[in-house]
């Protein structure tokens, strides 16, 4: 009987702090916006452990206001899942259309070799991404080596859940795409 009403009370808690998230999370620099952007990192099917632990290091720092490790970090992340995403046919339209990359036998050889920039447009020349959607990489990867690198660059906390959710968003659209 008491572990009942225990049980009810962590229930009605947990329910109680979800709704003060979701009512918390529409205001700019709640930190709710974290754990609702959270959810929705936890929302998404087929990412690897090791993508969606780079994620979840990712929200870490934004929560401890480390923003500029935030943007590499989720950076990491997706550019882990576009990588695995080319891999996912063995490489094949990958390396019909970069022919100099034939000399790589695995993704992680080219994820070593070849600049992130040339992956991307690899992508588009594959069809993965659209000439559009390749510029907006590439401008998410311009905003991660500013992040990276020394610049005066410095992300707040709208800027970086931003950016995490709109990599989020990309590897939705991707993974709707096949090669």
């Amino acid at each position: 009987m008491i572990i009942e009403i225990a049980r009810m009370f962590r229930r009605k808690a947990y329910a109680f702090e979800d709704e003060a998230h979701q009512i918390l999370s529409k205001y700019e620099g709640s930190q709710s916006r974290i754990v609702s952007l959270d959810k929705k990192r936890s929302q998404l099917k087929g990412l690897s452990l090791q993508q969606d632990e780079l994620f979840q290091q990712a929200l870490a720092c934004t929560e401890r206001g480390i923003f500029r490790a935030a943007h590499v970090m989720a950076w990491a992340g997706f550019m882990d899942f576009l990588e695995q995403k080319l891999a996912s046919d063995g490489l094949v339209k990958l390396k019909s259309v970069k022919t100099v990359w034939n000399k790589y036998g695995t993704i992680d050889e080219i994820r070593e070799n070849v600049p992130e920039l040339q992956i991307i447009e690899a992508s588009r020349d594959i069809g993965l991404l659209s000439k559009s959607e390749a510029k907006t990489l590439i401008g998410l990867l311009s905003k991660r080596n500013e992040c990276a690198h020394p610049s005066g660059y410095k992300p707040d906390l709208d800027e970086s859940l931003g950016y995490i959710s709109e990599l989020l968003n990309r590897i939705v659209k991707l993974q709707a795409k096949s090669l």
